[in-house]
């Protein structure tokens, strides 16, 4: 490793805000949470603040992580009384930080969640007349201006993590800026816009939001000194697991390591080989505790990696990019960054999309190494050469331009924005993905080319379901087989992180657990069973433990059902039950996944057959050990190989009835 200079605090943007000014005008109660609030470096700028918002359509505020911007910015403004009557409304682009922010928030107003301080992401509403301050995903506020265009509810938008740049969050930005301007010309009242960031584009989205001003805030950034790697990693996993060991031997404990990986099964793998390396070495180095950090993770053990360490201890932290922006873990004093990420991406040319392990950009490189500066000064051990870092691009690519857009356009459609092309975005998709999204859309039924592209009836219901277009039509397609109670399980099994934990150290007790649920017939029957089994014992906390499914998230599951039943309902769908007859579940899959076919060639392999692209079985599913002769797959995941997830097992007539001049046409050009 080779040393490069100690990163502190970025110099500041525009206006700094510094001043000691400043008290509710609504008073604050005395208390700790009080005397906390106080001390956040975003306090003594409180007046400052709420002056520029005051004077300003759009600001655009930049805040170091630990500045307290996401927390108290919303609160200070309802104090001062910024937001007049309306509401106002806080997006993030993850719905874990939706809803642990406004339990903080109502926590520090001493309100009950759901009246002054509420949040709604999907599947799950925790708000009511008298909330003022909302925390939602930007795919929520994004669904209620497809019933509101101008937001009349909201006096405030304030737009979080803009830097994350999600596919509904760009979409976002155009809309919002169109309501603010609609309202202006309405005579309605005004709407202000805030957009709040650790790091962005500071200039790009000042221009976009019409020259907004940009403030910037101090945050609690020490020194962190930064190591890169003298030559190429060819195993960044070895090479994380090597660092890990370097450190712990050279630096005293109760300095704990944080650990950048890109998914579940590194992570795992990563987990059990420290903690084996530390029983053979144990007596020789102090001891070390490991967390395992990713979404699908159980709750119980998600909260070990933020609980104190014990003394003479040292905590090793192997996490997915969750720990980046989105949660704050004490204690960490070295960060090992892989310079890794696991992404999702699309070829309009292929119509295949892709979870594709990627290089992270700067921007994401130094969201990592601010992890080891938040409570003093810290080290980063980045894992690729300083070269490597140099061709790096300077910022994420927004989700928007390497994205299916096929819910995009669907959504943007029910908006009543039909000039696609020409939409205010900030970074323009490519012209071939809105062309493919829209042929896409054209397959399932929910668009029709007249004058312009518009919603067909089908269409309209599919844009009332927050899921992706071949989910919903897979739902509305349940009404001809009669499976409705079936596939609203299996899709919202589907809607949410796994079910199934896998942890490395009991792998073959987890698989035999497993045995009893497996179908011949492919994951989602699979899916199925494990959720009438779930239901069949009331989801008893000690059969998820046993049978190693994760609780919260079959408990997530059992909402997002239920949401969807309501939506079902609401659109007349009979809610039909085909019992054991599992063909026509398949059939039904079949009616919305038929772009995600796939067919078993002489050699052994699997082709898709959109576009012919050689793909394999996960090892991770039922049909792992088969070669059923047509398969359709939820999703793919490039890593050594191109591997298809949740697969199910189907006849290939069944393609021909979802989209017959479709796979006519593909016929003819194989």
């Amino acid at each position: 490793m080779k040393m490069k200079e100690e990163l502190k605090s970025p110099p500041a943007k525009r206006k700094r805000l510094s001043d000691h000014e400043g008290t509710s005008p609504r008073g604050l109660p005395c208390s700790s949470i009080q005397e906390e609030r106080r001390s956040l470096p975003i306090f003594p700028a409180r007046r400052r603040i709420i002056q520029e918002i005051q004077m300003s359509r759009s600001v655009v505020i930049i805040g170091e992580t630990g500045s307290g911007k996401t927390t108290q910015i919303p609160q200070y403004l309802w104090e001062a009384g910024v937001n007049r009557s309306g509401m106002i409304a806080v997006t993030q682009p993850r719905r874990v930080a939706a809803i642990t922010v406004a339990q903080r928030v109502a926590e520090e107003k001493k309100a009950e969640l759901g009246k002054l301080v509420g949040y709604s992401v999907r599947f799950d509403d925790m708000t009511s007349p008298q909330t003022k301050i909302k925390y939602m995903t930007d795919g929520m506020l994004l669904r209620e201006a497809i019933m509101d265009p101008t937001l009349k509810r909201y006096n405030i938008v304030i737009l979080d993590e803009a830097h994350e740049r999600t596919i509904h969050t760009d979409i976002l930005f155009g809309v919002v800026k169109s309501s603010q301007r609609n309202r202006i010309k309405a005579g309605l009242p005004p709407l202000k816009i805030i957009v709040m960031s650790a790091t962005m584009d500071v200039d790009q989205f000042s221009r976009y939001f019409n020259k907004a001003p940009v403030l910037y805030l101090e945050g609690r950034q020490f020194p962190v000194q930064v190591f890169y790697s003298s030559e190429e990693q060819s195993d960044y996993v070895f090479s994380a697991l090597v660092t890990v060991f370097q450190i712990h031997k050279e630096e005293p404990p109760e300095q704990d390591i944080l650990v950048f990986l890109t998914g579940q099964e590194e992570i795992e793998s990563m987990v059990k080989s420290i903690r084996d390396i530390a029983r053979d070495m144990e007596g020789r180095i102090p001891p070390l505790v490991v967390c395992p950090l990713y979404a699908a993770l159980p709750s119980q053990i998600q909260l070990r990696a933020f609980q104190a360490t014990p003394k003479g201890v040292r905590k090793v932290i192997v996490s997915t990019n969750i720990a980046e922006t989105s949660v704050t873990i004490h204690g960490i004093k070295f960060v090992i960054d892989t310079g890794m990420v696991k992404a999702k991406l699309f070829s309009p040319s292929s119509g295949l999309d892709l979870l594709k392990v990627v290089r992270v950009s700067k921007a994401q490189a130094l969201q990592r190494t601010g992890r080891a500066g938040r409570e003093a000064s810290g080290a980063c051990y980045r894992l690729y050469t300083e070269d490597e870092f140099d061709r790096f691009s300077p910022n994420t690519v927004p989700e928007i331009q390497r994205c299916n857009l096929a819910g995009v356009v669907l959504q943007m459609l029910a908006l009543g924005i039909q000039d696609i092309p020409n939409f205010d975005f900030m970074d323009k998709p490519s012209m071939e993905s809105i062309i493919k999204a829209t042929e896409q859309l054209h397959l399932l039924g929910a668009v029709e080319k007249k004058e312009q592209i518009q919603l067909t009836p089908l269409g309209k219901k599919m844009a009332a379901f927050p899921l992706e277009p071949r989910l919903s039509r897979v739902i509305l397609s349940a009404k001809d087989y009669g499976c409705l109670e079936e596939i609203l399980s299996i899709v919202s099994l589907l809607s949410v992180e796994s079910v199934l934990f896998n942890p490395h150290s009991k792998k073959e007790e987890a698989l035999a657990a497993r045995r009893k649920f497996i179908s011949s017939e492919g994951d989602h029957i699979t899916l199925l069973n494990i959720f009438k089994a779930y239901r069949g014992v009331n989801g008893n906390k000690q059969w998820c433990h046993d049978n190693f499914i994760n609780m919260r998230n079959m408990k997530t599951a059992m909402s997002v059902r239920k949401q969807l039943r309501e939506i079902s309902v609401r659109l007349e769908l009979p809610l039909q039950s085909c019992g054991l007859d599992t063909t026509s579940i398949r059939k039904c899959l079949s009616m919305g996944l038929f772009l995600n076919s796939a067919e078993l060639q002489k050699e052994g392999e699997y082709c898709t057959l959109t576009n012919r692209k050689t793909v394999a079985i996960h090892p991770s599913s039922a049909l792992f050990r088969c070669k059923p002769a047509y398969v359709i797959f939820s999703e793919l995941l490039q890593t050594s190989k191109c591997y298809m997830r949740d697969l199910c097992v189907i006849d290939p007539d069944w393609l021909h009835e979802a989209a017959p001049m479709y796979f006519k046409r593909k016929k003819m050009k194989t």
